[in-house]
């Protein structure tokens, strides 16, 4: 199956989970305080914010008092709750009496557990997920004392920042970290590092603005070997006989430590054949394989842990727990997520570092799941963004469902309703405000895609 088809099940696969589920709280704590719910969709029906614009579904059945259905534009979902203010705009029914099975209609500590109920379930979702995890597969981490080869750059603003290929990672504004996962957000909102480099330690200053031109998904990683990924049909890599899972050690007998250090190796080789050394199946061999004008050999690297573990490169930690002990831990987990993602959102409304130029779209989205199928790395994605969807919707954005949950809060604390004029203008304002933050987003997928052609 062709790798962007996989990504693409994958996403759709997570996304219509998240939104079901999500919505499917709404739709909970509708029917437990018996306020009427019209419609439950997947997908927009209509071209999202505009619901009077291309308004038509691909599936639809009514059951009982509600129309279940899916619709066009996978953009989200939602479900129309009666008496409710919402993406809908149905000004005519608000100009009715209201009823007893209307939303408006419940008390304020009701409205407000309906409209918080899918932030709920995307809340306890992840923590499940994550519990499972935990389970199934346990928590493996990565010793920053096992990382013998430092660190290679994986940005070349980290070159410019003053981290070589190599550096063994000290502290981060003068705190030390056990785990290489610890480290990595941390650089996000680093003033200094210090690193190892040649038995010295020096320290790097971070820039302020550093965020907001990353051209990669981050500065550094674990330095690995050349360990092959694919092979590119053709190339001197393939016409050499070497193969997926390969690792390449060394260049004329030089032994080359890292990917970086394999790939620099090579440049002044264009052209030309080399004697290249490969670990496979636990034996060493030579292979002489030809350089082309680009300096390359024609292959795609690997991170695959497994094939590192086996061959003694890393020796990362795992934590196992027990199906009772996997609950709290994941709970554990997914509050940390929750924290980690607070931070990142402060980082972008500070315009000065300009970490807003990272926000993505769908395209983002769907990428983090890769191009091959990964259960692990599959539910642990989902988690993540099930995590992000909750706290996206809490903000107090009106349309969104922090807006209501806003409004009702501010009736609970004054004893006065909030206008429902007031509420239709505030939700036309904030879907618009909505659209803008979507275009800003997709418009980013959309510049890179473009600059990095």
């Amino acid at each position: 199956m062709p790798g962007a088809l996989v990504t693409l099940i994958q996403f759709l696969m997570a996304l219509s989970l998240l939104i079901v589920l999500h919505e499917g709280g709404h739709f909970f704590f509708a029917r437990l305080f018996k306020t009427r719910v019209e419609k439950f969709y997947l997908f927009f029906d209509f071209l999202f914010p505009f619901s009077n614009i291309m308004p038509f579904s691909l599936f639809k059945k009514k059951v009982g008092e509600t129309q279940y259905g899916i619709g066009w534009f996978p953009l989200g979902g939602y479900v129309k709750i009666a008496g409710m203010v919402d993406e809908s705009m149905d000004k005519e029914q608000l100009a009715k009496p209201p009823e007893p099975w209307e939303f408006r209609s419940k008390k304020a500590w009701q409205r407000l557990l309906i409209m918080l109920g899918g932030i709920i379930v995307n809340v306890l979702l992840a923590f499940l997920i994550y519990a499972m995890i935990l389970f199934v597969w346990g928590e493996q981490r990565l010793p920053l004392a096992d990382m013998k080869n430092g660190i290679m750059v994986t940005d070349s603003l980290a070159y410019q920042m003053g981290f070589q290929d190599g550096d063994k990672i000290v502290s981060v504004d003068g705190k030390t970290y056990q785990y290489f996962d610890e480290v990595r957000p941390e650089l996000l909102y680093a003033k200094t590092v210090q690193v190892e480099r040649n038995g010295a330690t020096q320290t790097i200053t971070m820039p302020e603005n550093w965020v907001g031109k990353l051209k990669e998904k981050g500065l550094i990683l674990p330095a690995i070997p050349a360990l092959i990924g694919e092979v590119s049909k053709g190339s001197g890599a393939d016409k050499a006989g070497l193969k997926s899972k390969d690792m390449l050690t060394a260049i004329n007998g030089v032994p080359q430590g890292s990917l970086n250090q394999f790939k620099a190796a090579l440049k002044p080789f264009s052209k030309q054949d080399v004697q290249v050394t490969y670990v496979r199946d636990g034996k060493e061999n030579i292979a002489t394989v030809h350089v082309s004008d680009t300096g390359t050999i024609g292959f795609l690297a690997s991170n695959d842990m497994d094939v590192l573990k086996k061959a003694g490169y890393f020796h990362p930690v795992t934590f196992k727990y027990g199906f009772f002990e996997s609950f709290p831990a994941g709970a554990k987990l997914g509050v940390e997520t929750i924290k980690g993602y607070w931070r990142q959102l402060g980082l972008i409304v500070n315009f000065k570092n300009g970490a807003y130029k990272q926000t993505g779209g769908f395209i983002s989205i769907a990428k983090i799941y890769g191009t091959e199928w990964d259960w692990l790395h599959f539910w642990s994605v989902t988690a993540f963004i099930s995590i992000a969807l909750a706290i996206m919707n809490l903000l107090p954005i009106p349309g969104l469902d922090g807006g209501y949950v806003l409004f009702t809060l501010i009736e609970m604390i004054t004893g006065r309703k909030v206008n429902e004029k007031v509420l239709e203008v505030a939700t036309t304002i904030g879907l618009v405000l909505l659209l803008g933050l979507m275009l800003l987003a997709n418009g980013n997928d959309i510049f890179k895609w473009l600059t990095h052609r």
